[in-house]
Formats: structure tokens, C-alpha cells, sequence
């Protein structure tokens, strides 16, 4: 069971359903990075973004190995860069998400693999919401054994 504090959500009426499934950071070299967690893990690699990112999984979560520029100076960020939830009421979540002051940022579309919406929480940091998941990742429905 999915635990809450949120007081607008009765047991009338249940809060829709979040799990991360996909997390990104950035390196320099994402296939040297990539082939590391591969070897390291035993992660998967389950795709690509046909440009500079390849992305992994552990059966639930997308673990995405990109190479992302800060746009003001051109350096490549380092370390852990975004994550992102899967939901199973994206619309319930966009308005949770604005009741606690999150801004939106611009969608995005990766070809047909996803679509996930962004917002930028209380830290700055950048969460991801998509209804659909990423690649290799489990759907929201499912319970994986640990969490069972």
C-alpha cells in the first residue's frame, strides 16, 4: 500500500498512484559509463536515444546514461540529473503537483518511445511525470516482488 500524508485524499477517495521509474545522470561518456553499470549491476540495456544517451534497466526502473550540457556554458553536467515517477492519474498529478507551487516546464517528446511531463520541485531539482513509463521499466501496476 502506497503510504500518504496528503489531507485532500480520503480513503473515499484514494491518491493516485506514484512509483520512480527512471532516473538520468550525466557523464562525459555515456557508453564507457553505460558498459560500467552494465558490468558492475548487471543492468540491461534496453535502447537508446539515437544521439548521445543509452538507457539501462533493472526490470523496473529506466536508468538513463546521458550527456547533458549546461545550456549557459556548454560544460557537461555531472552526476545524478533528473528522475521521474510513474503515475497512473498524470492529470490528478499535475494538479497535486501545482497545489504545492511546482513549476511546469516544457513537455517532452522522445520519438514514439515516451512522453513525460516536467516540473521543477522545491530544490530545483527536475522530476519527471509520465503515465506510459520509460523503456524497461515496469508499469505503475505492477508490484515487483520486494515490494509485494
Amino acid at each position: 500500500m502506497l503510504l500518504t500524508n496528503n489531507p485532500a485524499k480520503t480513503e473515499a477517495d484514494p491518491m493516485p498512484r506514484a512509483k520512480i521509474r527512471h532516473i538520468a545522470i550525466s557523464t562525459d561518456d555515456p557508453r564507457k559509463t553505460a558498459d560500467w553499470y552494465k558490468a558492475v549491476f548487471g543492468l540491461e540495456e534496453v535502447g537508446d536515444n539515437g544521439r548521445d544517451g543509452i538507457y539501462l534497466s533493472d526490470g523496473e526502473i529506466n536508468f538513463a546514461v546521458l550527456r547533458i550540457k549546461d545550456k549557459a556554458t556548454g560544460q557537461v553536467q555531472l552526476g545524478v540529473h533528473h528522475f521521474g515517477f510513474g503515475v497512473d492519474d498524470a492529470q490528478a498529478f499535475y494538479r497535486i503537483l501545482a497545489e504545492h507551487g511546482a513549476k511546469r516546464q516544457p513537455d517532452v517528446a522522445i520519438g514514439a518511445q515516451y512522453f513525460e511531463s516536467k516540473f521543477t520541485g522545491p530544490d530545483g531539482v527536475t522530476v519527471d511525470i509520465s503515465e506510459h513509463g520509460w523503456v524497461g521499466a515496469a508499469p505503475v501496476g505492477e508490484r515487483s516482488k520486494a515490494g509485494a
